[in-house]
């Protein structure tokens, strides 16, 4: 059975229906090939061809998810004789279910290939939780164990309140479940693994449905991005935004796009582009100024 969504102006994304083992599992004989992930992705969502995905020239960073898919990403460093403003980390996919957050930031590798001028050196991780996304009977938020990845982050609060938020607030809802304890996953491990190695000084992270910019860490916000505005969302133990934007003090910008399943128009994404890319450019000084004065306190 196959799910039709609509993505505006002819695109469309196609759903078809159909205990964490360590960090270094990466060298298994199971273990899967990029082109085999592109495969995957491709036959899940139409709106990547296994083209259009093995084109982007992803690299495995040889660490694997349970299900021996390869963590991927794409540098764009930076170019000869220009000094980037800072680091961007650029992630989508973290739950597996919200499938216009993959789409969106394959579409912004596109005009990262046709336009990456230096102004930034980027990392971006299109999918973090392959496993949630090709779930073999149909997708899910969670990874192949059944965890939240975005409650599973060791921030400082998770172990006095990961499980017991858990059970109280989200009534055991098995889609928030935060995991064991804290970094119990890989994909989490990997993720802190990449934050600490690339060091951003800012994360962007795509999601869907909430239809909003939220935001966690020091200084400004972006206010809108295209038509989502600003609303704040504050944090949960065990989320990107309490590690990174509270714990470590990086801004951690949370795109929420309007549907899982729609993607917005091609104007429209264009758009937020370049609304994020403005908001990058005017707020980076004051960010890698602000870490820099935090360095020197410690």
């Amino acid at each position: 059975m196959r799910f039709v969504f609509s993505l505006g102006r002819g695109f469309i994304i196609l759903l078809c229906v159909g205990l964490s083992s360590s960090f270094a599992n990466a060298y298994s004989p199971s273990n899967k090939t990029i082109s085999s992930l592109c495969r995957e992705i491709s036959n899940k969502l139409s709106s990547i061809s296994i083209d259009d995905c093995e084109q982007q020239n992803l690299i495995s960073s040889q660490q694997y998810t349970i299900k021996g898919r390869p963590f991927a990403y794409k540098i764009y460093p930076p170019l000869a004789a220009k000094q980037p403003l800072g680091r961007v980390l650029l992630m989508g996919g973290i739950h597996g279910d919200e499938y216009s957050a993959v789409s969106i930031t394959f579409n912004w590798l596109d005009k990262l290939n046709q336009h990456h001028s230096g102004l930034f050196h980027w990392q971006v991780i299109p999918l973090l939780n392959p496993d949630g996304l090709l779930h073999f009977r149909r997708a899910q938020r969670q990874n192949a164990n059944g965890v939240d990845i975005n409650r599973n982050f060791p921030s400082k609060d998770w172990n006095d309140l990961a499980l017991k938020y858990w059970e109280v607030k989200a009534y055991k809802n098995p889609r928030r479940y935060p995991g064991p304890y804290a970094s119990s996953e890989l994909e989490t491990q990997w993720l802190i693994d990449t934050i600490s190695k690339f060091n951003p000084d800012v994360i962007i992270a795509v999601h869907a449905p909430h239809r909003l910019v939220d935001y966690d860490g020091p200084l400004n916000a972006p206010h809108k991005l295209g038509k989502l505005r600003l609303r704040q969302l504050g944090t949960y133990p065990g989320s990107l935004g309490n590690y990174a934007g509270i714990d470590l003090g990086l801004p951690v910008v949370t795109v929420e796009l309007a549907a899982a399943g729609v993607m917005p128009s091609d104007a429209e994404i264009s758009t937020m582009w370049v609304d994020l890319v403005r908001w990058l450019s005017r707020e980076m000084p004051k960010i890698r100024a602000e870490k820099l004065a935090r360095v020197k306190i410690k």
